[in-house]
């Protein structure tokens, strides 16, 4: 599970926002993210309230601007370079320099909206480790469906990386050097190969829990507490964000 620049928490992870209850943080980012994208693009200020509350909150948890930049740039670049193309494509109305006015109204808000609820999720994970993300969703009363999914997917998706790492470096040891679309029918069964071994461990991993009393519900080693620097937290973030949207 290396790779701290990809996921999971990073900054100065003593700071007060990475001490605040994950069911805080999940509401007080959620919150920053519903009202920028409930904003349009008149509403600028919104935007950079938004921008400011976030900016704040990266400061207070030391995160470094490149690594939410390294954790944000993948989502962030891909929505832009498929946004950048509506001034083109969008036709009537006003023009400027051969560009749809309504059109670059669409890539500004895009922008706007993209970058802001990207960071705004980067900065959760970034402050909040994702079992503990679970937890929340799981004490907001989140289906348990879904939280259960994700749980298994996260604990098991590096053990399957491990796996595909084991099988290709076989491959390899064995001189398979792809060259051809031919190569394509050994790929075919590697991938095969791999769902077939994930799926019987997924069997046997299920079982053994079963036979050791899992009844649907992970233990936690202590419950979740709200304390009042939490309640700040939402309340602060809440009441001027929102006022500031409803203001506009």
């Amino acid at each position: 599970m290396n790779g701290a620049h990809s996921f999971g928490p990073a900054g100065d992870t003593a700071s007060p926002v990475h001490a605040l209850d994950p069911r805080a943080k999940v509401l007080g980012f959620l919150t920053v993210t519903a009202v920028a994208v409930s904003a349009p693009l008149s509403a600028w200020p919104v935007y950079a309230g938004c921008a400011l509350a976030l900016i704040a909150l990266a400061t207070a948890a030391r995160i470094p601007a490149r690594t939410v930049w390294r954790r944000a740039r993948t989502v962030v670049l891909l929505v832009l370079f498929v946004a950048l193309f509506v001034p083109f494509v969008d036709r009537g109305g006003e023009e400027v320099y051969g560009l749809s006015v309504e059109g670059l109204e669409v890539l500004g808000t895009v922008a706007a909206k993209a970058t802001l609820g990207t960071v705004s999720a980067v900065l959760l994970g970034a402050t909040t480790s994702f079992p503990d993300v679970l937890r929340a969703l799981a004490a907001l009363r989140v289906p348990r469906a879904f939280t259960l999914i994700a749980a298994f997917s996260y604990r098991y998706l590096f053990v399957l990386a491990e796996e595909l790492t084991r099988m290709r470096s076989a491959l390899s040891a064995r001189g398979y050097r792809p060259r051809t679309a031919l190569g394509a029918a050994a790929t075919g069964r590697l991938a095969a190969a791999l769902f077939l071994r994930s799926h019987g461990r997924g069997e046997r991993v299920y079982l053994a829990m079963v036979s050791r009393g899992y009844d649907g519900a992970m233990p936690e080693a202590e419950p979740l507490v709200l304390r009042r620097a939490d309640t700040l937290f939402v309340a602060g973030l809440a009441v001027a964000l929102i006022s500031l949207r409803i203001g506009l």
